[in-house]
């Protein structure tokens, strides 16, 4: 992790400070617009799934298209059925068909836009709620300064971290959370990462 960001947060937050100087993550590479779709699709096949079981699904995904070359006019070409075929739900083949469909009558625009917009903009897909919208802002678009109060494994390392005897309330949360501006998403790493420990 960059040094102006260890330094914010030593300022900031020595508990998260002390935290991060116990953990190792590889940069996040932006991914470039024409592969919002693929990554959107991966999101959504992901949803309430282990990482283990999502990568399975994924994979199966991939091998529907010639050259594993996932596009919004190829997923259009295969029935739910097919789509079913892979281990995905009937609702999760109807929601990546929903969103091949908006996303070739561009009625979701994403580039250049701040970060609610990108959700607003995300959410009019079936099957697209708030958590799936903020990792993409996180990890397809690279934003900096995201933080999903929606995510279970992110309320738990605050729990343990900050000693909360329940689940921390998003207001709690908010407190601590703030604190971390303009880096929130390196926090949410940080404490993603920390459950592995």
């Amino acid at each position: 992790m960059q040094k102006h960001i260890l330094a914010h947060f030593r300022a900031v937050d020595p508990v998260l400070f002390s935290l991060a100087q116990t953990i190792t993550f590889e940069e996040h590479p932006i991914r470039s617009p024409d592969l919002y779709f693929v990554s959107l699709c991966s999101e959504i096949i992901g949803q309430q799934l282990s990482g283990r079981v999502a990568d399975v699904l994924f994979e199966r995904f991939e091998k529907l298209f010639s050259r594993r070359r996932v596009t919004p006019r190829g997923v259009l070409r295969l029935s739910e059925e097919t789509l079913r075929g892979t281990g995905m739900s009937w609702s999760k083949a109807r929601f990546i068909r929903d969103l091949a469909q908006k996303v070739l009558s561009k009625s979701i625009q994403l580039a250049q836009l701040p970060d609610q917009d990108v959700i607003k903009e995300l959410t009019k897909v079936k099957g697209i709620g708030p958590w799936t919208a903020e990792m993409f802002l996180m990890f397809t678009l690279g934003r900096e300064d995201v933080f999903s109060y929606g995510d279970l494994g992110l309320r738990k390392a605050m729990k343990k971290l900050y000693g909360f005897k329940k689940d921390p309330t998003v207001r709690q949360m908010e407190r601590i959370v703030n604190k971390w501006k303009p880096y929130r998403t390196f926090a949410a790493r940080i404490l993603w990462k920390s459950l592995e420990l």
